[in-house]
């Protein structure tokens, strides 16, 4: 049984798709509101907080892109995790979406109870610390303060969602050692390592991005996966 504290937004214009999720998701435990178009689903998101956004990306107004980009951009939405349940089955699209910061992508017809255990693995990873607290990561003028989960470059914090955050520590910890994809899968997003996805290739894109030349310290090695370089000046713990 989900705890009863969490809070489910699911957003889609088909009633009998907005019925059947709703459905499931209270009867495993979980509190659920609805929405049916993309500005409804931005203020119910800004004014209910919930934990996790179910989102379909063809919706009448604001596209579902647009909303998901709009969420990633306010603190007050920024962490929340989205899962986005539509009809386009195309790689540009799944690839669009999780670039954009979708936490996971499931096309319809779906499995209401594949679903369901979709929106436990992501609300388990999002409540998930990355690493211990209480201890401080430098690399060069990057800074990663693991007690309050926070990153700062050039002493200004960088916005990383929790997803991006793990996975940021996670390479700085195993720098020089290169962690494959799969790897990456099963530590990160707690998925099996034999799922074939490009979700860790659409996060490590946003988050160098978001790192700006930092970001070419994380380096990809064809074939296997990512690793972090190693630098003169190592992490230090203190």
């Amino acid at each position: 049984m989900a705890a009863i504290t969490h809070r489910i937004l699911v957003v889609d214009d088909e009633p009998d798709i907005t019925a059947l999720v709703a459905y499931h998701l209270a009867r495993a435990g979980y509190r659920v509101s609805t929405a049916s178009s993309g500005s409804e689903a931005l203020r119910a998101a800004r004014e209910e907080r919930p934990d996790l956004v179910i989102l379909d990306l063809m919706l009448p107004g604001v596209s579902g892109y647009d909303v998901l980009s709009e969420l990633r951009t306010f603190d007050e939405t920024r962490d929340v995790g989205v899962i986005l349940l539509t009809a386009r089955r195309d790689e540009p699209d799944r690839i669009r979406g999780l670039s954009l910061g979708a936490d996971d992508y499931l096309t319809k017809p779906f499995s209401p109870a594949e679903l369901v255990l979709r929106v436990r693995a992501v609300l388990r990873r999002l409540a998930s610390p990355a690493v211990s607290s209480g201890s401080t990561l430098v690399v060069g003028n990057l800074v990663i303060d693991r007690g309050a989960a926070r990153v700062l470059l050039d002493g200004r914090e960088v916005g990383l969602t929790a997803i991006e955050y793990k996975l940021l520590v996670i390479l700085i910890e195993r720098r020089g050692r290169v962690q494959s994809r799969p790897k990456l899968l099963e530590v990160v997003w707690e998925a099996h390592p034999d799922i074939q996805t490009r979700t860790v290739d659409m996060h490590i894109l946003r988050l160098r991005s978001k790192l700006g030349p930092m970001g070419d310290m994380i380096e990809t090695v064809r074939g296997f996966g990512y690793r972090f370089a190693n630098t003169d000046r190592s992490p230090s713990s203190t």
